[in-house]
């Protein structure tokens, strides 16, 4: 469907990803980040088996006009520490961690910024981010789906997550 028809593709998956998030529990908002309408998935899930930890879990995604491995590795950095600011409650790393998914969609997609996605989870302290990259032209979702040693633990749940937010499994 083109944007005089209503919505675009890019707008489109936008609002099939706050369907899905919203299925799931987590709390959604739109915010404006410079001009860019943003939205806002945020949950917390605390499990034994990751060593009695809490992982806040957000997924910021945006529309842009094109999507380069500049342009996605900058807005993963901005989510994160975004995540990181808006948490709250113990230090990261005190029984606490951050998961995001920062997604970016667009119908102008660089090859070389799915293959970014898709080749590795993103670490700092306690803090794990898997860039997700949406080629709404070629219908194609890029992203890291495997489970790497450094948080190991929350890799299927991260696995999970990914496939029903993003593919709607």
């Amino acid at each position: 469907m083109d944007a005089q028809q209503g919505q675009s593709a890019p707008g489109a998956y936008l609002a099939f990803v706050e369907r899905q998030l919203t299925a799931d529990g987590c709390a959604t908002r739109w915010e404006d980040w410079a001009g860019v309408p943003v939205l806002v998935g945020r949950r917390a899930d605390f499990k034994m088996r990751w060593m009695a930890t809490r992982l806040h879990l957000f997924t910021v995604a945006a529309a842009v006009p094109e999507i380069t491995v500049p342009v996605v590795s900058a807005f993963t950095d901005q989510v994160m520490k975004y995540a990181k600011d808006t948490k709250g409650g113990l230090p990261v790393g005190m029984q606490n961690g951050i998961g995001a998914f920062p997604l970016l969609v667009s119908d102008r997609v660089d090859p070389a910024a799915v293959q970014w996605a898709e080749a590795q989870q993103r670490i700092k302290f306690a803090c794990m981010t898997r860039p997700v990259v949406v080629d709404s032209a070629r219908n194609h979702v890029g992203m890291y789906r495997g489970k790497p040693a450094l948080g190991r633990v929350y890799a299927s749940y991260f696995i999970e997550k990914g496939s029903q937010y993003f593919y709607g499994q």
